[in-house]
């Protein structure tokens, strides 16, 4: 039985704008709506569904928007960006969402939330950025975007040179009160686009925001553990986990337990920047409670559920 089950859908911001696309609004709607087919068999099982979803190369585009204008208008702060992009991608994914369930005769009502994500203001990674943002880059350019837009750039396993910002680790989802409301009436909700807004508390209790952008796989497990999932679904661009990857001696993984899980990852099978963060939120999400998580592609998310694709986890 699903009827009562919540499942968190984690949707690739590199799968909305695709390696070497343009990555121009037509092609990030006709990405979107490719991406959903998953999610809409997920509905149909009766299960009740929350969509996360990456901003990677759309924040990239949005800080070189910032940059060549600067001179213009006033910049914009990371997490001002983020929020913006929570609103004009939640809408893109809602109205896509929503004509393939009419097609379907599905009648959810389906609710975007600009979501903050609580950090510490004293995170290492403030020091230390790690977090890819934004378009690939030649080796030749690296040089110019240190010098001439004071970027941090670093290598993106071997596909190219990013741009990498401060990716504090998600403690808490500000809104998961209303959030739980809605899911527990069946509305679908997307949430914590881009891994949300980080903010922390000051001495006297506001929030305030943090200039840093959070992992959106974890901030998917941390959304998925305060509103009680019980599935964790993380769509990426690859069909399966692999140990050893790119290697002469490559696995793929079909299934895993959460302890097998923490020794590979402790062996050094999953990169920092690639897969390292989404088995990092699996472990996370089932050591907190949750039942499953399931890895994949999104052209392979529909035979996943059924477990005919993908990797899945569980504890």
């Amino acid at each position: 039985m699903t009827e009562n089950k919540i499942v968190v859908v984690s949707l690739g911001g590199n799968a909305i704008t695709q390696q070497f696309e343009e990555g121009n609004i037509y092609q990030q709607f006709a990405n979107t709506r490719k991406s959903l087919h998953g999610v809409l068999n997920l509905i149909e099982k009766g299960y009740r569904v929350l969509i996360s979803h990456g901003n990677g190369p759309q924040v990239g585009n949005a800080l070189i928007r910032v940059e060549e204008s600067r001179h213009l208008v006033p910049v914009l702060p990371l997490g001002i960006i983020v929020a913006d992009l929570e609103g004009g991608m939640g809408y893109m994914i809602s109205q896509c969402l929503t004509n393939l369930m009419r097609d379907r005769g599905i009648k959810n009502q389906i609710a975007c939330l600009v979501t903050q994500v609580l950090v510490d203001k004293n995170d290492p990674s403030m020091h230390n950025p790690s977090k890819f943002v934004g378009p690939f880059f030649k080796k030749e350019q690296v040089k110019e975007l240190i010098e001439k837009r004071g970027w941090a750039v670093k290598e993106d396993l071997g596909r190219g040179w990013r741009r990498v910002v401060p990716s504090p680790v998600p403690l808490q989802i500000i809104e998961r009160e209303v959030i739980r409301t809605l899911i527990n009436r069946n509305v679908i909700v997307i949430a914590a686009g881009g891994g949300g807004v980080p903010v922390y508390y000051e001495a006297n209790g506001w929030l305030e925001g943090i200039d840093a952008v959070i992992d959106k796989d974890l901030a998917s497990a941390v959304l998925a553990n305060d509103i009680g999932a019980n599935e964790l679904m993380i769509l990426t661009g690859e069909e399966k986990v692999a140990l050893n990857y790119g290697k002469s001696n490559e696995k793929y993984l079909d299934v895993l337990t959460v302890a097998e899980a923490e020794k590979y990852h402790k062996e050094g099978h999953f990169p920092p920047g690639s897969m390292g963060p989404k088995i990092k939120a699996s472990i996370n999400f089932l050591k907190a409670g949750g039942e499953k998580v399931i890895i994949t592609s999104i052209e392979k998310s529909v035979e996943a559920i059924s477990g005919k694709a993908g990797t899945t986890i569980l504890r």
